[in-house]
């Protein structure tokens, strides 16, 4: 932390050389964008993407990372030059976390290379699907973890690794939820026996082998193995294979990290960025996104939640600054456990889950979406139900009954009634599945401490002028404006484009 308060944070980046894995996904994009922007002068930043070849891997680059949006304002500021910047200060490696070394070869003058000179190890990559097909998950989140942790001791300039995970790998658990490290073999459920993490990858490899054996059909394989992971992810305690897989990668590295400058980042929900690179950037339907926009399109009859419930969301701009003041922190710190921060809003400036629903039906319907046929779309105020309970009822009455009426109706008219029945039954089945994978975090009971990341914030408001560049507070928030005025049109124009 003194770091920090007499060393500028921006100073302490030029020449650095640093190895970010999972470029390609939201949070590292704003991270890169944000790197380069403050500081021109880090030494390199190898991005590792999952490619073939190193032309591809280079495609890559261009298509999904810096050929994107959040690069306009570097892009701007370089002009013509952008081009020729990107290709000085990044390289583009086809590599991929699941496999040792990142499956460069040993005698590879660029793994020699990459061993020589990273500074840094960022890690974020992650399969961030709540039910993940289990052997996907654990390879991704699990063990490219570990794989990363085990690349990263061998770099011989090493002052840092940083592993973004996950705040939810809590579990449900309610109250205050403190920055500490998971234990190795740790449950969640005082009724399962101790989390043997190998005997999980034996269980995983027999069934895939088992369903390769049998020749089943990829629909079904793909079915059961992610029945598996979130049967698994239950049995131990955690609500979805997600987590459960991030929560079994932090004990890995946390066990095995030896006395290396270890940090984890444990993001909450992560929205739109507040203001860099510029205000409501944001990639995909992500998390509570999915809820906003089908409320755009009509799509939302109903809503869960109840004024009790905190909804935990953060900025990724502000993410990504913790991140990069963590990173500066905590260089050449040695420790027997990681360093935790959970970046979080829930314990200085709650949100109640409520809210969104006011913000996502006051928003459209005064800038309603338009749809296909050229005429704005009508949206509804969704009636809101404050238990899981109250929704299945309401799902059993208003849709689940009348379907059973019709299916008979279509026995009787020689399955006149095929296609609508069968649609009604997959919106049924559609809706259910979504709202029964979210419902953990809808009606989630607890707040994060976050007194480490205060202290960060602290000591970066010590340091005075940097400040306003490396701001991760949410008590600056004001949540009416920021989903009135930022998230959600952001969404409109950088997702749902119209």
């Amino acid at each position: 932390m003194e770091d920090l308060m007499n060393r500028s944070i921006t100073e302490s980046l030029e020449n650095k050389t640093i190895l970010i894995t999972g470029s390609t996904g939201f949070l590292a994009k704003v991270f890169v964008e944000k790197l380069l922007r403050v500081q021109p002068n880090v030494r390199h930043l190898f991005l590792l993407l999952r490619a073939p070849n190193p032309s591809s891997a280079a495609q890559r680059l261009h298509t999904e990372v810096t050929g994107k949006e959040v690069f306009r304002v570097l892009r701007t500021k370089h002009g013509d030059e952008f081009n020729s910047f990107i290709s000085q200060k990044i390289t583009a490696i086809a590599g991929d976390i699941t496999l040792e070394n990142f499956g460069l070869k040993e005698d590879s003058d660029l793994l020699k290379r990459l061993l020589k000179e990273v500074d840094i190890v960022a890690n974020s990559a992650a399969s961030t699907k709540f039910n993940e097909r289990y052997d996907v998950a654990l390879e991704v989140n699990t063990i490219g973890a570990k794989n990363v942790l085990d690349f990263a001791k061998k770099c011989v300039k090493l002052e840092m690794l940083i592993h973004v995970s996950t705040a939810y790998v809590c579990g449900e658990k309610s109250g205050v939820i403190s920055e500490k490290p998971l234990k190795m073999g740790e449950t969640l459920k005082q009724t399962s026996k101790v989390l043997d993490i190998e005997a999980e990858l034996k269980l995983m490899q027999n069934c895939l082998k088992g369903l390769e054996a049998e020749q089943v059909p990829i629909t079904e394989e793909k079915e059961v193995m992610e029945n598996l992971g979130i049967q698994r992810a239950k049995a131990f305690g955690w609500p979805n294979t997600y987590v459960f897989t991030k929560a079994m990668g932090e004990m890995l590295i946390g066990n095995y990290g030896g006395n290396i400058p270890l940090v984890i980042i444990r993001p909450t929900i992560i929205t739109s960025t507040y203001k860099e690179p510029f205000p409501g950037w944001s990639e995909g339907v992500r998390t509570i996104d999915s809820f906003i926009v089908a409320g755009a399109k009509g799509k939302l009859p109903c809503f869960l939640g109840n004024t009790e419930t905190i909804l935990d969301v953060v900025p990724g701009d502000m993410v990504a600054n913790a991140v990069i003041v963590a990173m500066v922190a905590h260089r050449n710190q040695q420790s027997s456990n990681p360093f935790i921060y959970q970046v979080c809003s829930s314990q200085t400036d709650p949100l109640r889950s409520m809210r969104l629903r006011d913000y996502s039906y006051n928003y459209f319907i005064n800038n309603p979406l338009i749809g296909k046929d050229g005429a704005p779309i009508r949206i509804i105020m969704p009636v809101c139900f404050p238990t899981m309970e109250s929704f299945q009822r309401y799902i059993y009455l208003n849709y689940a009954l009348p379907l059973k009426v019709l299916q008979f109706v279509n026995l009787a008219f020689c399955q006149y009634f095929r296609n609508t029945c069968n649609d009604m039954n997959r919106k049924i089945n559609q809706t259910l599945r979504l709202v029964e994978i979210n419902v953990p975090y809808i009606f989630f009971k607890g707040t994060f401490d976050d007194l480490n990341t205060e202290r960060l914030r602290m000591a970066v408001r010590a340091n005075g002028a940097e400040a306003s560049t490396f701001y991760f507070d949410p008590k600056c928030i004001d949540w009416d404006d920021y989903f009135a005025n930022i998230h959600i049109p952001g969404l409109v124009k950088y997702v749902i484009k119209q």
